[in-house]
């Protein structure tokens, strides 16, 4: 849900503000799809994050940290950012000074009243390393699998090249590369 008006997207300040605040979460969305060697810029930063108490506490206080406003909230309406709210949104979608971060409690697969959640994305996940941090990033079929169940026009048309992806041999994950990373 790329926002054109968002701030630049600074991967490294939200990875360590998770990392900080020890979140389990995977990366998903066109985020991902880079590491996984798509060149369709993204300007946010998508995840699926473990729904434990605990872990949405740790999650809330890392968007915290971030100065996180809910999205699409009238200037004058705010939103605090904790647990419980996070537990209650299928998508939370925040504005924050490192950029947007979407909160996700899954991903499509199939039909999209099917999820695939974070201990399933967690179990096919790659670790990659950015900025020094682990981050563990949703296999490219869990991807292909959520564009395809979306099937919105900017998901269909990143679906050429992440399904091209699919069919060469696999390969180590690089961290992409470029000025315009991430945006």
């Amino acid at each position: 849900m790329s926002d054109p008006d968002a701030p630049p997207l600074e991967i490294e300040a939200i990875v360590a503000a998770l990392d900080q605040h020890e979140v389990a979460y995977v990366l998903v969305g066109g985020l991902g799809a880079r590491f996984h060697g798509a060149t369709r810029l993204t300007r946010d930063f998508d995840l699926c994050a473990e729904t434990s108490r605990t872990n949405l506490d740790r999650l809330a206080a890392a968007l915290r940290d971030l100065d996180a406003k809910l999205r699409g909230l009238p200037e004058d309406v705010h939103a605090p950012v904790h647990a419980e709210l996070l537990s209650r949104m299928e998508l939370a979608a925040w504005r924050t000074s490192a950029g947007d971060v979407d909160v996700l409690l899954g991903i499509p697969a199939g039909r999209m009243a099917d999820l695939r959640r974070y201990p399933e994305l967690v179990a096919r996940a790659v670790v990659v390393e950015v900025a020094g941090f682990q981050v563990r990033v949703a296999a490219l079929e869990d991807i292909i699998a959520s564009k395809e169940a979306a099937n919105r026009q900017p998901d269909r048309e990143a679906l050429v090249e992440l399904r091209a992806l699919a069919q060469r041999a696999r390969r180590p994950l690089q961290q992409p590369e470029g000025p315009t990373f991430g945006l």
